[in-house]
């Protein structure tokens, strides 16, 4: 007779264990602890006390659709509409299929969607605007449900779905068949912000998988050529970058090509300086691969080109997520430079705003307003790459 062993009682400590533990444990530790926490609640304090008597929030209420939609033309602004439903269709559908847990609709999802609910409702905005946004949040809903019914496989197809919207959105933005052309001067705002910043990431990840592959070629004119790009690019400020493509290109260019559009200037700036560090982030994920995997790959009869594709890159990729999150991150944040050039991203139609004599000095409550909205995105981003990672088990062998 065997006697199978049980496993240990499993403990959850109380918040007071935990607190006496990590918080209290020794006298220093008690004296720190009280000490920043009435740090903490004295900032805390300060911060709503200021937020709800002394705050002017009017520079916020009133220039919503500024902040959003910038100088899109009113009665165009259902493309706008049209854009965030597809967008948070995809959003939700990406997010259902990538979740990692047991049931479709845990405690924290749908805490989660009231609270989204409830910041909707009480919003100074207007009741189309609340009624919107909430068929917005359903949408999110529905395609986070309907991920959840897809099987983990369709992941793989969840990038073909995001690179045929952006013909879409470009149609809905632009113009054209069937639709009134709009000027690239109108774009402005949050949504400025978001195409140069979806844009450039998608344009640099390619070239900066190009550009590693390419240091790493056994030919040494490729190697050479992509190394000095690489070094150059990430030796000079993204300012210095920006400089060049919105002042001093057009002098290098012919002249039937020297009147190119900003906006298509600043995304190729934004794009070539984001390629370099992408370029280095995989690069050590190409580091990282065993040499043996493409041996065993070329052993069994596939070409370099293939086992470049099919074994070396995937593993790669997958290595370096967190590291290609993070300067995401950082291009999605740099965008905010074009400001300095004229354009009215979401950065520079806030100091727009605060020109207008009526929201002089207002500045305080108009930057911790597009602060919290930058916070919103990259930390979406950030809970993305987290679910790339606990699904390729990133970390795990």
């Amino acid at each position: 007779m065997t006697l199978e062993m049980a496993p240990p009682p499993s403990v959850r400590p109380t918040p007071w264990n935990w607190a006496r533990k990590n918080l209290f444990s020794t006298w220093y530790n008690v004296i720190l602890s009280v000490v920043f926490l009435l740090v903490i609640f004295q900032a805390i304090s300060s911060f709503l006390v200021w937020a709800t008597t002394q705050a002017k929030w009017a520079v916020v209420s009133d220039n919503l659709r500024l902040y959003f939609a910038g100088r899109f033309p009113a009665d165009s602004v259902w493309r706008l509409w049209l854009i965030l439903a597809i967008i948070t269709f995809l959003g939700g559908l990406t997010w259902g299929n990538l979740q990692m847990q047991s049931r479709p609709w845990s405690r924290p999802v749908l805490i989660g969607f009231a609270i989204a609910v409830a910041l909707v409702l009480i919003s100074p905005i207007g009741l189309n605007a609340r009624l919107i946004l909430c068929g917005q949040i359903a949408l999110v809903a529905v395609g986070y449900w309907v991920g959840r019914q897809l099987d983990i496989k369709f992941s793989r197809w969840l990038p073909l779905l995001w690179v045929i919207s952006i013909p879409v959105v470009f149609w809905l933005l632009k113009g054209g068949l069937g639709l009134e052309n709009l000027q690239t001067s109108v774009w402005s705002g949050l949504v400025l912000t978001l195409l140069t910043a979806v844009l450039s990431i998608s344009l640099s990840f390619p070239l900066g998988v190009l550009l590693a592959l390419g240091r790493q070629s056994p030919l040494p004119v490729v190697r050479l050529l992509s190394t000095l790009y690489i070094e150059i690019v990430r030796g000079v400020p993204l300012i210095s970058i920006l400089f060049l493509g919105m002042v001093m290109l057009p002098f290098f260019l012919p002249p039937e090509l020297s009147q190119v559009d900003r906006v298509p200037r600043a995304i190729i700036a934004l794009t070539l300086f984001s390629a370099a560090y992408i370029a280095e982030d995989v690069r050590g994920g190409l580091q990282s691969v065993p040499r043996g995997q493409g041996e065993a790959a070329r052993s069994l009869g596939l070409s370099a080109p293939l086992v470049v594709l099919l074994i070396v890159l995937p593993q790669a990729i997958r290595a370096v997520i967190p590291a290609l999150v993070g300067t995401f991150l950082g291009l999605f944040k740099d965008t905010s430079l074009l400001s300095i050039f004229g354009f009215l991203d979401l950065f520079g139609i806030s100091k727009t705003i605060l020109a207008n004599p009526a929201y002089i000095g207002r500045s305080n409550e108009a930057y911790p307003f597009i602060g919290l909205i930058y916070w919103v995105f990259c930390y979406a981003m950030s809970s993305v790459g987290q679910r790339l990672e606990a699904s390729m088990n990133v970390g795990q062998r």
